[in-house]
């Protein structure tokens, strides 16, 4: 049995789900940028055994939790914005209905666990959080309470480690630091590679040892690595010092986009201009207010998303977020938008009744959908997706150049 799904309302929005044994349409990893979906409807799907498509009934009530305020609101309300578009489009089919209950946890873990203590008593599913260290505080919350919870952005393995009921939406930190590695190696892009992270916080620490352990079994040359304790590091210069003394000519960047910009910023005062290479937590970096283009231009990072490429899945959810929200989306809005797409699906497949089934059910029933191998979902950030019984999903990023203020596929 072969059936397929996409999103194609009135915009033809291109995202499916295999399930089953099904195969979802084929599209390359990272932002179908060469293949549109069939168009079908949601009632076409296969059902994952056990569950029949469309089974799902009632109200399904999503906590969400990230940064709404602070210095990475940025991700925080793209992920918000993306999952509210999808939450829009679901609950437009009829059937199972969404409603999506943010909270801001200003980036913060503490805030972050007080958040969710906010959210519980109401929730049905967790969504988030979106941020690494808040995550890994919550989910150490939710696998106590058994509330099935799905990051669309936190990386880190440390937040689903020892927790079968979290999964993540994004690549996982070793998954895209040996990818980094792998990445510029292939292409030559540097001879005296350079790194600069944040020792204090999981998400950066884990990118750069994934980058090292690989640059070490492939053979690629890193010279000198800088630490810095905070992303709100005023002064640079010590590192930026060593950095160039080295002889650094590709700067590898496991780091938010704040530092990033600040680093960027210092490098070209103190005359020192290497290429530079991040990850996903670099998307924003365009975002900053009052930033200058020009001293971004030609630095490359890892994502699953582009909002430039022009297939009819991405070219829809963009206008869809243009019109709404008055810009870009990045790749944390994509991933967010591919989250709640997931749990509608998964949702169905297991036949969820939101009005009637506790949490705890509702998460066992999703734990087992997610993890059952026949379940796979083809979207805005990857084709194929599937996830592992320890959380992580399957998908690979691709790499991105800024040239002239956009993301353009490397």
């Amino acid at each position: 049995m072969k059936k397929y799904l996409s999103l194609a309302l009135a915009a033809a929005m291109a995202f499916s789900l295999a399930a089953c044994g099904a195969t979802g349409t084929s599209a390359p990893a990272g932002n179908a940028a060469d293949s549109t979906p069939a168009a079908s409807t949601p009632a076409d799907a296969a059902p994952a055994e056990g569950g029949e498509a469309g089974a799902a009934t009632g109200t399904l009530n999503v906590g969400g939790i990230g940064p709404l305020t602070g210095g990475v609101a940025v991700y925080g309300l793209a992920t918000m914005q993306g999952a509210e578009i999808a939450v829009e489009e679901i609950n437009a089919l009829g059937g199972l209905q969404f409603e999506l209950d943010f909270k801001d946890d200003t980036g913060v873990a503490e805030t972050a666990v007080n958040a969710y203590n906010t959210l519980k008593d109401s929730a049905d599913v967790i969504y988030g959080t979106t941020t690494t260290d808040p995550c890994i505080n919550v989910a150490a919350e939710t696998f106590n309470d058994r509330f099935f919870q799905l990051t669309p952005s936190a990386s880190s393995t440390a937040v689903t480690e020892g927790r079968d009921n979290v999964f993540q939406m994004c690549f996982t930190d070793p998954n895209q630091g040996a990818s980094a590695a792998d990445y510029v190696k292939d292409n030559n892009l540097g001879e005296s590679i350079g790194i600069i992270y944040n020792n204090a916080d999981a998400y950066s620490t884990g990118l750069r040892d994934a980058f090292v352990a690989r640059a070490a079994e492939i053979g690629l040359n890193v010279v000198e690595e800088q630490a810095f304790p905070d992303d709100n590091t005023p002064d640079f210069s010590a590192q930026l010092n060593a950095l160039a003394a080295a002889n650094v000519d590709l700067l590898f960047m496991p780091i938010y986009y704040t530092p990033a910009y600040n680093i960027v910023n210092q490098a070209q005062a103190q005359g020192f201009a290497p290429k530079y290479f991040g990850c996903d937590g670099m998307d924003g970096i365009l975002d900053i207010e009052g930033m200058n283009p020009d001293l971004v231009e030609g630095l490359m990072l890892m994502t699953p998303f582009n909002a430039s490429a022009t297939d009819a899945a991405t070219t829809s959810f963009v206008e869809k977020y243009q019109a709404a929200y008055d810009g870009l989306p990045n790749q944390f809005a994509a991933d967010g938008y591919d989250a709640m797409w997931a749990l509608y699906y998964a949702a169905n497949a297991a036949g969820i009744d939101a009005d009637n089934m506790s949490h705890e059910d509702i998460c066992e029933a999703l734990i087992a959908t997610f993890t059952s191998g026949d379940f796979s979902v083809d979207g805005l950030t990857g084709s194929g997706m599937t996830w592992s019984a320890k959380g992580e999903i399957s998908k690979d990023p691709v790499a991105v150049r800024i040239e002239n203020g956009v993301y353009v596929t490397m």
